[in-house]
């Protein structure tokens, strides 16, 4: 780091590369962190420190060979520690916050080579902010996260029709531990997946003939067929819908929680994901409905709902409100176009916060709009990073640059829109 400083270099710490935008791009130094990823040890209360460049599929394996667990997860296990929470990484849960919401500690490496530890009694303006930090402010070299005794869920999955989901969403959101559901459009046909926790004791897993076939052929293989022959054939895209949305049938098991939090995803895509206000997400789903009824374009991918618990991070999405999450697809080598832009505009107009690892058109001026605490953000960079050695364009564009960092380089370029933003 101080090697890179010195030579006015930016540098840009690796993850997974499983955000959708710029985010980890680098543009001088990349910092490969696939060989800083080990368990530094987990104690009686359940406080893990790991090396942050650990992708949580191996921190899961690890806490559960030891009876510990993360208490809630998102659907993707590819992603590094760092990645996951400098990205906002979150699952479901009216009562459950994301990834950050379970961190108690951290060291930053600053530009200058300084370790800095962070807890909520060391450093703890930093600890706050870092806990999203989006890699802007150092990187992160190791992770205290609180775990909490292994624990079973029971995955009750089935069909539902979208009006009654929405006609009384809080009820439904809130009615079990962790709910979300997938809306197929065209169609007003849904898949609910509600998991409750139960004791460990409890696992009932499925069959691994009944398991492959749901996730593997039914959910990858019969999914990946569904896009293709959408993409060649768009007017058979409502049908299809209505195929997957019957294919994937009910069904009830109990498994250990990180199996059952994620999920297989071998059909690529390109991801937009706002938070909005839960008590908006009615409203945002049923324009999102209109517009799709009425446009042209046909989407083959279900549109994704979860929710989440208020919480204090200042870059959280869901910083100070109970947050409902709603995220659009489309394949991955198609352009988003008009039906991005379109729910981009429908969630801006709830106040909706995007996802810092998906992507969006919004830049500097327009996101202060939409996190209140960002200024609070950018003045910790400006103090612990003024020449920008963390930054690169895309953090330039949501950002916006540092002082040192403005005074030797060009004027940053136009934001661009929705349905320009590379993957």
């Amino acid at each position: 780091m101080r090697a890179a400083a010195a030579a006015g270099l930016r540098v840009t710490a690796l993850g997974s590369g499983h955000s959708f935008n710029g985010i980890g791009r680098p543009e001088d130094v990349a910092l490969a962190l696939h060989r800083h990823a080990e368990l530094v040890g987990v104690d009686g209360d359940g406080l893990v420190t790991v090396q942050a460049g650990m992708p949580l599929h191996r921190l899961n394996a690890e806490l559960s060979a030891r009876g510990w667990a993360l208490t809630d997860l998102g659907d993707v296990d590819r992603q590094t520690v760092a990645g996951a929470l400098s990205t906002g990484t979150h699952g479901t849960g009216a009562r459950f916050g994301g990834l950050a919401t379970q961190l108690r500690a951290l060291e930053l490496v600053l530009a200058d080579g300084t370790v800095l530890r962070c807890s909520p009694g060391e450093q703890p303006d930093v600890f706050s902010a870092a806990r999203i930090g989006l890699g802007a402010l150092g990187v992160l070299s190791t992770v205290t996260l609180q775990a909490v005794p292994a624990f079973a869920l029971r995955a009750e999955e089935g069909p539902a029709r979208l009006p009654d989901l929405l006609d009384a969403f809080d009820e439904v959101v809130t009615a079990t531990d962790h709910v979300e559901f997938y809306w197929f459009p065209q169609t007003d046909r849904c898949l609910t997946k509600r998991n409750t926790r139960v004791p460990l004791e409890q696992a009932a897993p499925l069959g691994r003939a009944r398991a492959f076939w749901d996730d593997e052929v039914l959910a990858n293989v019969g999914f990946a067929a569904v896009v293709a022959a959408g993409r060649r054939v768009p007017a058979l895209v409502p049908q299809l819908a209505r195929f997957s949305a019957g294919a994937l049938g009910a069904r009830t098991y109990t498994d250990v929680a990180h199996r059952v939090f994620v999920s297989r995803r071998r059909v690529r895509f390109r991801e937009m994901e706002y938070a909005v206000p839960r008590e908006a997400a009615p409203e945002v789903l049923a324009e999102l409905r209109r517009v799709v009824d009425a446009g042209p374009e046909r989407v083959p991918f279900p549109v994704e709902v979860r929710v989440a618990a208020a919480d204090d991070v200042p870059l959280s999405t869901a910083s100070g409100r109970d947050t409902a999450y709603v995220a659009v697809h489309v394949p991955a080598r198609s352009e988003p176009g008009r039906y991005f832009a379109a729910f981009e505009a429908i969630a801006g107009a709830a106040g909706g916060r995007p996802h810092w690892g998906k992507l969006h058109g919004l830049d500097a001026a327009a996101l202060a709009g939409r996190y209140p605490r960002l200024g609070e953000f950018t003045a910790l960079r400006e103090r612990l990073d003024p020449a920008g050695v963390f930054a690169n364009a895309h953090l330039d564009r949501v950002l916006g640059r540092t002082s040192d960092d403005r005074r030797r380089r060009a004027p940053a370029g136009p934001a661009r829109s929705a349905g320009a933003v590379a993957p």
